[in-house]
């Protein structure tokens, strides 16, 4: 039976990184917040969006993701109706792929918010990224058109790492990537094992 290993961390703490050095390795990596976003631009999820939020985050009958990340990012309860619409379809569509990989000893299911989003009942093991909030803030401040206050509202939206950290079953410290990979390939073995 595959092992289903869970992968989050807060924005800026090198997840994604992470998940592509575990690809690299040869092992499955289903991105959750790439197909959220996939599926956010489905007829039906549209029209879902819509029907909540009405026509003021759409530009011309597209959805302007920065209208919609402001609306969410700072309303909790508008997040949840979000999440309402989106994580169903992304679960379902992680079950349709993780039958692509039954063979496999594990598999990891990067998410932003696995904890949030309670689909770390799912997982065999989770494994927290972690970095300082200083390096956080500059890793995204050079990746996303962005300003800190927004940034720091995000993250005020996530779950803290001492609350993650808590709830896991490992952690890497992706302050140095070197030293974070290291990390990654102790894991690793620790799970095969398993």
């Amino acid at each position: 039976m595959t092992k289903i290993i869970g992968l989050t961390g807060g924005i800026g703490s090198g997840k994604t990184t992470i998940a592509n050095y575990f690809q690299s390795l040869g092992i499955p990596v289903y991105i959750a917040d790439d197909e959220a976003r996939k599926i956010t631009e489905l007829p039906e999820t549209i029209s879902k969006i819509r029907q909540e939020f009405g026509s003021a985050i759409f530009d011309n009958e597209k959805l302007s993701r920065e209208r919609l990340a402001k609306l969410v990012f700072n309303n909790a309860d508008q997040l949840r109706k979000l999440n309402a619409i989106v994580h169903p379809a992304v679960w379902k569509h992680f079950k349709d792929w993780l039958r692509q990989y039954s063979h496999e000893p594990i598999v990891i299911k990067e998410a932003a918010i696995l904890f949030e989003s309670g689909s770390y009942k799912d997982c065999d093991a989770v494994i927290t990224v972690t970095a300082p909030i200083e390096t956080r803030i500059e890793r995204i401040l050079k990746r996303d058109k962005t300003t800190r206050n927004d940034i720091l509202r995000r993250i005020e939206n996530q779950w803290s790492d001492a609350k993650k950290i808590a709830n896991s079953d490992y952690v890497i410290d992706n302050a140095d990537i070197k030293q974070a990979k290291l990390q990654a390939d102790e894991i690793l073995k620790k799970l095969i094992i398993r």
